[in-house]
């Protein structure tokens, strides 16, 4: 299959609804018949308790913690996949409350997610990287190994100053390594429209992102309802008018990434 395609879904800005966009954007590529890896690098394991494994959050070694953490470990990072009905999934662990000095010690601190990756990627299409909500060493693995990011917002006005925040670390990030990495979209979550800040908000980031996808997603209990049963809205409310944003983004990464179409 080749090199998968890596995006990570950040913003250091909490309660932006990040694991919710990571895991129903995984549903609608996998839904588009992709084969989707989710990595799971935030400490507060979310997604892995989303999706049905909070038992594996607190799993003993090795863990994704290890494979970070000691290079030695690195090529078993392949035995902490899971399957999930929608995608496989290397979920976090307690111990990864623990790695950000870890990292720190380590001589390529940004690199070790990448170096790992590159013992499973090739059986995937898409490895999905669902950031922690601060910026630090895991922010760094995370942008370093996926070089594609998607943003996930607020229709608020705090939402200026945490763009500008990661879009400064990311170009720091980019002439510490002499790399590129490229905004793939912004998903604006919990829009509340009977609310002007919230419009304003709306014109105001389209404006700014005049260039990159802006998808809008109202707020509704749908989502939450589809992670307290274990999955995306495809797998746990596929009638949900909420999947057709999810399914669109999907089709709009296909695009960029030109992904060839499933065969029948």
């Amino acid at each position: 299959m080749g090199e998968a395609t890596r995006l990570a879904v950040s913003n250091q800005k909490g309660g932006v609804g990040k694991t919710a966009v990571a895991i129903n954007v995984a549903g609608g590529l996998s839904d588009r018949g992709r084969d989707v890896l989710l990595v799971d690098l935030d400490p507060q394991g979310n997604a892995t308790e989303n999706l049905g494994m909070r038992e594996r959050y607190d799993d003993e070694p090795p863990s994704l913690f290890d494979a970070l953490s000691d290079p030695s470990m690195r090529d078993r990072i392949g035995d902490l996949v899971v399957e999930h009905p929608e995608m496989d999934v290397i979920p976090s662990n307690i111990d990864m409350t623990a790695v950000e000095p870890e990292l720190t010690l380590s001589r390529r601190s940004g690199e070790q997610l990448d170096l790992a990756l590159g013992h499973v990627e090739d059986a995937y299409d898409y490895v999905i990287i669902d950031c922690p909500p601060f910026l630090g060493n895991l922010m760094d693995n995370a942008l370093y190994a996926a070089r594609h990011t998607l943003v996930p917002a607020l229709a608020e006005t705090t939402s200026k100053r945490a763009f500008e925040l990661l879009f400064d670390h990311i170009e720091a990030l980019e002439r510490d390594y002499d790399i590129g990495i490229r905004e793939c979209g912004v998903v604006v979550n919990r829009i509340d429209v009977r609310k002007r800040q919230a419009t304003e908000m709306l014109d105001w980031i389209e404006t700014a992102f005049e260039d990159t996808p802006v998808w809008r997603e109202r707020e509704r209990a749908a989502v939450q309802r589809a992670l307290a049963e274990g999955g995306s809205l495809f797998l746990e409310a596929p009638d949900c008018d909420q999947c057709g944003t999810f399914a669109e983004i999907a089709r709009t990464l296909d695009r960029q990434f030109e992904t060839v179409e499933p065969q029948p």
